[in-house]
């Protein structure tokens, strides 16, 4: 077999994590070092029953007379350091440049790659958000300098302590603004608290309400987190460092949450049963006494109206003092207006995916290759030198739920599926949960296809058994070459891990959309950041299976929650790595809209100096309720705490001072002509002149007053108005930018054009 260059073969190494080591010697050639031997897995010899005795032989058989001699000779275990057995074939190994040499002449030898040393890696998102210092001494935007202060509220299942990601070496004294507290209980004490987990708190007393009491045999009536994902999402977004993180040798580097340095207060406040608002609105309400400075909420449902929602109701409470609410946008896409948490006191963030993916592939047998995505690490029943046959238990008809096809519980006969690859497709149960149907059968491994509502997007899944993930139009293929052949046959073979995908970013299919039924004239989501394949830190009351969007918020303290915003959603871009239009997993066909991606993918570095920020007051917001026919009682539970009352300020919803303009014509076609207004507040340098950019839309013209804005001081507010002139109706909305530009900064604003009639 050809051996491959290294440099090239380099790409697919697993362990970045290890170190080269360099040791200073007249004697170079007897220095051991790390190597990274690639072997081929099927020119294993038959006299071996394991990959592993095999590797093992062969690196021994390349030692040096003297080493094997040696009275303190280094075993063949402390000479491998790592086996490879799926997604690369071989071992690590300390080895001299000559024993190195020798081995790589050795039968079964792919080839021998000398270690490299790397700069940290994190598990992916914050280097990819362009949070890590750019070199020594400097420092990123969530720096331990800069947010050791910060204290992030998250509502969600609780917290499992142990996890390195809440060690809190070298933190300073808890803030004294902080007034939270350490609640005890099954599994959670006082000392599980400490100076990153600031707080820890349940509530429950809605769900026992509504379910009965929590049966605490079989989970924690305490802050200790038995389901992981409040663990995830916390680690996401405050996680201290860890290096050496992985999960099963997948991305395989330093983890760290977005902000290292913040403080952690957990409230949990969902349980088996579901998560209740009653329990929800209390722990938004106590966080803010408490002293949060920032709340991340995952969780949502359907859309209700302002004054019925309670997660929107805490929220306007908790933005009136001062804190920053981030909200995950929903999983519920790619089907339009499917948001939740959409009020525009609330950051509502989308997902999308990153530059990093888990490849894995499923050979068929007639040839074709099929791309995929999975975090199996597990026992090898599955070869990839070895043909299984397939089944598939759906039909030749689409649109028609099918048991069988989705593998759901009690639908497979172990008759028909055992020793086989089973094809399943996604819908109603969990992903993990149709491969422990399949296991359960006597199935040995599954291919698990997207249908037409998840698209081309692959999520990577830790599976119980060797497992696939594939993609709509690959998963049509298949199941026509099993439907059509008898004698169908395939593999699974799993490719570690691999950076720098292209196109990335690009939104998740199941991320939520817009448009914002409930307000048009509010474009939600207001962004998108990374929120696929997240690899954070976990409860160890259960198995790695799930997903979590992660949450982000900008540096400067004296800025109002809609300041931060407003500097996340004006710096954020809408090109991908390819520097094409943002693509949408759910149709690879066509790029995403605002509708999907907000204002864009999150640029944190950028949000650190927008230039200029829309800033929106408490009673801005109010007024802006004031335009939504809310009655007076309904109004009340927002106005009611601070005495608010209709200032009458806007002369429309659009006027309300957001980041995004989202232009609303009626059906009266009489109204042909639209005004919005906006203020912008310099943050940038003291004297500074903005010139305006707006695009050309087909259905309406459009003029800015001014055209410049001159700024003479820091903090200095100046107004414009954008007027839209009806051209032709258009039977779709259209998408466009204002932009703010003076050669320093870009502040981006997205522009949705719709005439009612297009969404009738």
């Amino acid at each position: 077999m050809a051996k491959t260059p290294m440099k090239i073969m380099s790409c697919f190494i697993l362990i970045t994590h290890l170190l080269s080591i360099t040791l200073f010697s007249a004697n170079a050639q007897f220095v051991k070092k790390t190597y990274l031997v690639q072997m081929d897995k099927a020119a294993m010899p038959k006299t071996f029953s394991n990959h592993l005795d095999w590797y093992s032989s062969t690196v021994n058989s390349a030692l040096s007379t003297t080493s094997l001699e040696s009275s303190d000779m280094e075993n063949e275990e402390e000479r491998i350091i790592y086996s490879y057995q799926n997604a690369f074939h071989g071992v690590a190994a300390k080895l001299s440049q000559e024993e190195a040499e020798r081995l790589e002449d050795q039968e079964g030898v792919v080839a021998i790659f000398p270690e490299r040393k790397y700069q940290l890696h994190t598990t992916r998102s914050p280097g990819f958000l362009g949070l890590e210092p750019l070199s020594k001494g400097t420092n990123s935007i969530f720096s331990e300098n800069l947010d050791n202060d910060v204290i992030v509220g998250v509502l969600d299942t609780g917290i499992w302590p142990e996890s390195e990601s809440f060690n809190d070496t070298g933190m300073k004294p808890v803030p004294s603004h902080w007034k939270g507290a350490c609640e005890i209980g099954r599994g959670f004490t006082k000392q599980h608290c400490n100076k990153k987990i600031v707080g820890a708190r349940v509530f429950y007393h809605g769900y026992e309400a509504a379910i009965g009491k929590i049966n605490e045999s079989r989970e924690y009536k305490s802050p200790r987190d038995q389901d992981g994902h409040g663990t995830h999402t916390a680690a996401t977004v405050a996680g201290s460092v860890v290096h050496g993180a992985n999960l099963l040798g997948y991305a395989y580097g330093t983890a760290r949450g977005m902000a290292p340095g913040a403080r952690v207060a957990a409230y949990k406040v969902c349980w088996i049963g579901g998560c209740f608002s009653s329990d929800i609105l209390s722990a938004m309400d106590k966080a803010v006494a408490d002293g949060v400075n920032v709340l991340s909420i995952s969780l949502g449902g359907a859309v209700s109206s302002y004054s019925h929602d309670s997660i929107s109701i805490a929220a306007f409470g908790a933005m009136e003092a001062g804190v920053f609410i981030s909200c995950s946008a929903g999983n519920a896409g790619p089907s339009p207006a499917s948001l939740a948490n959409v009020s525009p006191w609330i950051t509502t963030v989308g997902a999308s995916t990153m530059d990093r993916d888990f490849p894995a592939q499923v050979k068929l047998g007639n040839g074709k290759n099929l791309s995929g995505a999975s975090l199996y690490k597990g026992p090898s029943i599955v070869s990839a030198e070895k043909q299984y046959p397939l089944v598939y238990l759906g039909g030749n008809s689409s649109g028609a739920l099918n048991p069988k096809a989705m593998c759901l519980e009690g639908t497979l006969d172990p008759q028909v599926v055992k020793g086989k690859i089973v094809i399943c497709e996604r819908g109603i149960s969990p992903r993990v949960q149709k491969g422990h149907v399949v296991k359960d059968a006597g199935g040995v491994g599954m291919i698990l296809t997207n249908t037409e509502t998840n698209g081309e997007e692959l999520v990577a899944d830790c599976h119980l058994l060797p497992a696939v993930a594939i993609g709509e139009k690959d998963g049509k293929d298949l199941k026509n070459y099993v439907l059509t052949n008898k004698n169908a046959t395939a593999t699974l073979s799993f490719l570690g891990t691999r950076l720098g995908i292209r196109p990335s970013p690009v939104v998740a299919a199941f991320s939520s959309r817009g448009p914002n039924f409930l307000s048009l004239e509010v474009l939600k989501p207001d962004l998108v950041a990374p929120g696929v394949n997240i690899l954070a830190a976990w409860s160890e009351d259960v198995g790695p299976s799930g997903l979590a969007i992660d949450q982000r918020r900008a540096k400067h303290p004296q800025w109002s929650p809609a300041a931060i915003k407003s500097a996340l959603m004006t710096t954020a871009y809408v090109v991908d790595n390819t520097m094409k239009p943002l693509k949408d997993a759910s149709n690879a066909e066509k790029p995403s809209s605002p509708y999907d991606h907000g204002a864009g993918h999150i640029n944190p570095i950028k949000a650190l100096d927008p230039g200029l920020v829309y800033d929106i007051k408490p009673q801005d917001y109010f007024d802006f309720l004031c335009t939504q026919n809310l009655t007076p009682n309904q109004l009340s539970v927002f106005g009611k705490y601070a005495n608010r009352s209709c200032a009458h300020s806007l002369a429309s919803p659009g006027d309300l001072n957001y980041p995004a303009i989202s232009l609303v014509f009626s059906e009266n076609k009489s109204i042909s002509v639209m005004t919005v207004h906006r203020t912008v507040t310099n943050v940038g340098p003291d004297v500074s002149t903005y010139h305006v950019l707006v695009s050309v839309f087909k259905g309406a013209s459009v003029k800015v007053e001014p055209e410049t804005l001159n700024f003479t001081r820091k903090y200095q507010k100046l107004s414009y108005k954008v007027t839209f002139t009806t051209k032709t109706r258009q039977t779709q909305p259209e998408f466009g930018d204002l932009v703010w530009n003076d050669d320093v900064h870009s502040v981006r604003s997205p522009i949705v054009i719709t005439w009612l009639s297009s969404l009738v």
